[in-house]
């Protein structure tokens, strides 16, 4: 039990440094806007969703099923809310459980030792799970190791108590529910019973590869042949029911998830596709180099025989030969152990086999630690525990580090990713037991003390430089500006796209846009990051370039529909309001399948319908506007905040004199946002009109409430005032709204013309000057300016402003009527005019 404290003590003080982290990359879209963990959405969708929140059976689907570690971040959320440091905390003590259940795993393989211990220790420190332990998504991985565990020593428990007590069966009904439960974690963990088998064939039955189909044959060991059965059935029932759940159909990715599967060579497939496991193994012996993403061209395609890093895969495959060989290689049929002699396939009392290995009969090792043998464990005659031979732990710690891995190798089904870090977190147990027994049978081989020495520091000085590295790494996992600026030698083009993201959030516009411009710099086709300058730059009122960008992005990916409703507003804004409407019914035709994101790219179809709707609106087309906004409301997701949306219906039937249809639509906005500002004050208006004085005036001050700093709220309020006749309060509230929005042209117009109503001229002079100011080539602005300096005697100026606004609008009935009237008073004063 020491062995396992220890352990996993270790593992949770290497990690205690990634409580304070922020959420990080895949934990915003798998936690923070993941609809699935909110308390308004029923639990039971997180049994018909993906991972991400997307319906399994949808297109688009990443088809990653794990509804307990989804369920996990809805406890999560509710007890903590989007705090970041329980969710930390949560992984942290998952690996330091997952950390002791593996110390107590390599327990009954390597014995009660310190090389029981070293093994625990270099799996509680080792750098690849930072990514699983530190980012909060790979709750996924570590969550389906600890069942992973837990079902594999079911099963050795099973093995062990088979023939000899009831139980048996209970462990493997825990085998089983544990096995379960993994898949449901993460996909991978269905492979623990395949794992199982093999610890049963090779650990616990000794049996060799040419012995196998014999024992089959003459039907020898039935409990043996029954265990594996129920094996293969659960496995195959458990992927079967995966795959119904699923749909029956495999996912589909982008070929920048996953470029070799997308490649149109079948020898660059081939070459890439032997290699990854090679890439994968080194990362595992050196992780000096660690990146967050592995996507793209981070893993350039091996695409001819004469690329040199076919050396590594041929290196790669004759080692995992001759490893596998040794471990399945026949002994002699006769062994001692322990002083008693036993013969080929027959068990002790602790349900593992003898072996021949002399070091583990009663020999001492007497140079270095001359009272242990090579596990670590004191020579004395109460040690009766036989242990399996270096070639059995050697044939289990291969299965533990190739089987898990199997599902991510594309040999079944191409996969979203190039390498994942943290899909290596269960295979590393086989790495960390792999090492060990070899470091071992190593420390055993050689004589001198010297060496034994060395070996066995050299193993403790790797673990300490794991520990160091781990430590280090989770600095990275601290933000995301850390953790993007980590990967740019890995991934430049997705580390410095994303790091633009990070880099705007923070308004260090300048810098974003040099991190866009690198990450296209590398690759400059990819569409989020083409889409994501064309945002910054439209937000800057760059829009020519904003318009450049999000054109090519469009290109780059014609389904992209976020791009299409920025291009369309800008096109609106522009007075292209033709070009505007055609781009977006284009974006409403664009349908979600096979996309990665189906709520966003809902999301941004529903905000294009409202657009359009609202272009109908301006130009007078209510009836077209309402049947847009009811097609918004049918398309619109879950996530979809619909209050401006039900509040644009109110004034559209508002407009039409529907009156109880827009009451409806305004409560509706109120409904779904209490706080929503224009449905107050549209709300306030229809009360007004129909006679609910008191209590329009009542919605009006509420919106005042909300947001005292907003001078729309006070225009609207004044306009009510105004028509009450209460002119004062009336003029108060526009001079209030005109100073608060002194650069928002309807705001500080509008207010102008309260002014003059509530005949304070010369307050509605200044207000109508800073209006003309605002937009110089407005007419109505320039000729309302003319009419209130007529009034306040200021002639010539008055002249002017009507001049202009006749250069503008030439055939204005009202602006010609003014200035003939002001002509004629300033004939009568002497004055000079332009028309004399």
């Amino acid at each position: 039990m020491i062995a396992e404290l220890v352990s996993s003590a270790l593992g949770l003080a290497l990690y205690l440094n990634t409580l304070s982290a922020d959420f990080c990359y895949d934990d915003s879209r798998a936690i923070k806007t993941n609809q699935d963990l909110l308390p308004e959405t029923p639990w039971t969708h997180i049994f018909y969703n993906d991972f991400w929140g997307t319906l399994l059976t949808h297109s688009g689907s990443h088809k990653s099923y794990r509804p307990l570690c989804t369920l996990s971040f809805r406890l999560n959320h509710a007890i903590g809310g989007l705090n970041p440091w329980s969710y930390h905390l949560v992984n942290v003590l998952l690996h330091a459980a997952v950390t002791g259940l593996f110390t107590n795993f390599s327990k009954i393989l390597l014995g009660d030792g310190y090389w029981t211990f070293m093994a625990g220790l270099m799996f509680a420190s080792h750098p690849i799970h930072t990514e699983a332990v530190a980012g909060i998504v790979g709750r996924a991985d570590v969550g389906a190791s600890f069942f992973f565990l837990l079902s594999l020593l079911c099963y050795m428990k099973h093995c062990s108590t088979r023939g000899s007590s009831a139980r048996t069966w209970g462990w493997f009904l825990g085998t089983g529910m544990c096995a379960g439960c993994s898949m449901l974690w993460k996909e991978q963990g269905v492979t623990v019973l395949a794992v199982s088998a093999v610890y049963d064939i090779f650990v616990f039955h000794r049996l060799k590869m040419k012995h196998i189909l014999p024992t089959i044959y003459k039907r020898k060991n039935l409990s043996l042949f029954l265990s594996i059965s129920l094996l293969t059935f659960w496995g195959t029932s458990l992927l079967g029911a995966r795959l119904y759940w699923m749909g029956n159909k495999p996912p589909s990715f982008s070929n920048s998830d996953n470029p070799a599967a997308d490649s149109d060579s079948l020898l660059a497939r081939t070459l890439t596709f032997f290699y990854l496991p090679t890439k994968n193994l080194w990362l595992l012996l050196c992780p000096d180099t660690l990146s967050f993403d592995w996507s793209m061209d981070a893993v350039p395609l091996l695409k001819t025989i004469s690329d040199w890093r076919n050396l590594h895969t041929v290196a790669f495959y004759t080692g995992l030969f001759l490893l596998a060989y040794y471990g399945l290689k026949s002994p002699s049929l006769g062994r001692e152990c322990n002083g008693k002699s036993v013969t080929n396939g027959k068990q002790n009392a602790n349900g593992h086999s003898c072996h021949s290995e002399v070091e583990y009969g009663n020999s001492e090792i007497k140079p270095s630690f001359a009272s242990k043998v090579e596990n670590g464990i004191r020579n004395n005659a109460s040690q009766r525990t036989q242990l399996p031979s270096t070639e059995n732990i050697v044939v289990l710690s291969l299965s533990l580090l190739i089987i898990p891995f199997v599902p991510a190798t594309n040999l079944f089904f191409y996969v979203g990713f190039v390498i994942a870090e943290r899909v290596l977190y269960i295979p590393s147990m086989g790495f960390c037991l792999l090492i060990t027994v070899g470091a071992r049978a190593l420390y055993v081989k050689v004589q001198k003390r010297f060496l034994k020495s060395l070996i066995f520091y050299a193993t403790a000085a790797l673990i300490v430089f794991y520990g160091l590295k781990t430590a280090i790494r989770n600095g990275d996992w601290q933000n995301e500006e850390m953790l993007y600026r980590s990967g740019i030698k890995v991934n430049p083009a997705k580390a410095w796209g994303n790091l633009g993201n990070v880099l705007k959030s923070q308004s260090k516009i300048s810098e974003a846009e040099s991190a866009y411009r690198n990450a296209l710099y590398y690759r400059s086709n990819m569409a989020d990051m083409l889409y994501n300058l064309g945002l910054l730059l439209q937000e800057n009122s760059r829009f020519a370039e904003a318009l450049h960008y999000y054109k090519l992005a469009i290109g780059s990916r014609p389904t992209l529909a976020s791009a299409y409703l920025n291009t369309g507003i800008i096109l609106m804004n522009q007075g292209k309001t033709e070009e505007a409407r055609r781009t977006f019914l284009k974006c409403s035709e664009i349908p979600d399948e096979n996309l990665k994101d189906p709520h966003a790219h809902k999301s941004s179809v529903t905000s294009c319908l409202y657009n359009l709707g609202k272009l109908y609106h301006e130009q007078g087309h209510y009836e077209d506007a309402l049947s847009v906004y009811k097609e918004a409301i049918q398309k619109m997701p879950r996530q979809f905040a619909p209050q401006s949306l039900y509040n644009m219906m109110g004034e559209a039937y508002m407009r039409l004199s529907m009156l109880p249809e827009a009451e409806h639509w305004y409560m509706e906005s109120l409904r779904s946002k209490t706080d929503h500002i224009p449905a107050h004050l549209t709300y306030g208006k229809l009360l007004a009109l129909t006679g609910r004085k008191s209590e329009a005036e009542k919605f009006f001050l509420k919106a005042i409430e909300l947001d005292p700093t907003k001078g729309n709220c006070y225009m609207h309020y004044g306009q009510f005032l105004l028509e009450e006749a209460r002119l004062i309060e009336a003029a108060e509230m526009a001079k209030k709204a005109a100073e608060l929005d002194s650069t928002e042209f309807d705001v500080v117009f509008n207010a102008a013309h309260m002014l003059r109503q509530a005949s304070l001229n010369e307050a509605a002079e200044k207000y109508y000057d800073l209006a003309a100011r605002l937009r110089p080539n407005y007419p109505a602005a320039l000729m309302n300016l003319g009419a209130i300096l007529h009034l306040n005697g200021r002639l010539q100026k008055a002249e002017a402003n009507y001049l202009r606004a006749l250069q503008l609008k030439p055939d204005d009935i009202i602006t010609q009527s003014n200035l003939r009237k002001l002509w004629n008073i300033m004939e009568k004063q002497g004055l000079k005019t332009s028309k004399t």
